[in-house]
């Protein structure tokens, strides 16, 4: 019974090895296949994720094709519209341009001749400035003459003006000295009496009726003293003359002057006396 039991154990115990090699090597394979399979769940979930983005991506690019597609629809009935509404404008515009092509051929034939006179005119400038310049350097070539021309024109008149202003202190010196005669006379008529009055017209009168008048020098000039019509001095019809002295004249005019200065001076120390 103990060899049976024995054999029997193990017999068993064997069995059980087997069995457990068995199971080990069903277990490897199923470990096996389940990392197997395992990696092909990952592969299939990364794939997945791929093919999820991919159709999110399809997605978005579908709603921006719808979009451009829309747009474009849009765009065409646009353009449709937009050319349907130039053609019935270019339909109402023909006329009008008609009209503008036979304006222009006017205006162009007219700027045409606008351009011909604006050549003529270009010419005529071209030929002026021309002509200018040879006048410029004409008048540069002759300016000393028109200056000496001008500088003595301009002497001219200052000897005009020289004249005048001798000539009108002349007379205003003659005019000074005809009141001078008239106020000694009427100062000498005051202090003469009726009688003496009459002596020295008489005495006047008998010493110039030999002569026809009375010169009388001022500076450089002379008052010349007629009678008159009536040939009598002192009345109003007496002509006075105011005239330029002659060279003999003028050397003796300092004693005239200084015999003229005299008497009034000596007349008037009789006075006072």
């Amino acid at each position: 019974m103990s060899d049976e039991g024995t054999v029997t154990d193990e017999v068993r115990i064997r069995e059980l090895e087997q069995a457990l090699e068995t199971e080990t090597d069903r277990l490897k394979k199923l470990y096996a296949a389940y990392e197997q399979q395992e990696k092909e769940y990952l592969d299939a979930k990364a794939e997945i994720e791929v093919l999820e983005k991919e159709i999110v991506e399809r997605e978005i690019e579908k709603e921006a094709m719808e979009n451009i597609l829309m747009e474009r629809d849009l765009k065409l009935r646009e353009l449709e519209m937009s050319s349907t509404k130039s053609a019935t404008l270019v339909s109402h515009l023909e006329p009008e341009l008609e009209k503008m092509e036979e304006k222009y051929t006017r205006e162009k034939d007219r700027l045409g001749k606008v351009f011909a006179i604006a050549e003529e005119l270009d010419n005529d400038l071209k030929l002026a400035v021309t002509e200018m310049k040879a006048r410029d350097g004409w008048y540069v070539a002759h300016m000393s003459l028109f200056e000496d021309l001008n500088k003595a024109i301009q002497e001219r008149y200052e000897m005009i003006e020289q004249a005048v202003e001798a000539e009108r202190a002349a007379q205003q010196k003659a005019d000074a000295f005809v009141e001078r005669m008239d106020s000694m006379v009427e100062a000498r008529a005051a202090e003469m009496t009726i009688e003496e009055a009459e002596g020295a017209i008489s005495d006047e009168a008998d010493s110039t009726s030999s002569e026809d008048e009375i010169v009388v020098p001022v500076g450089v000039v002379e008052v010349a003293i007629s009678p008159g019509p009536d040939g009598e001095y002192g009345t109003d019809d007496d002509e006075v003359e105011v005239r330029s002295r002659s060279s003999k004249d003028e050397e003796n005019a300092p004693d005239e002057e200084a015999a003229s200065e005299e008497a009034p001076a000596e007349e008037t120390e009789e006075t006072e006396e």
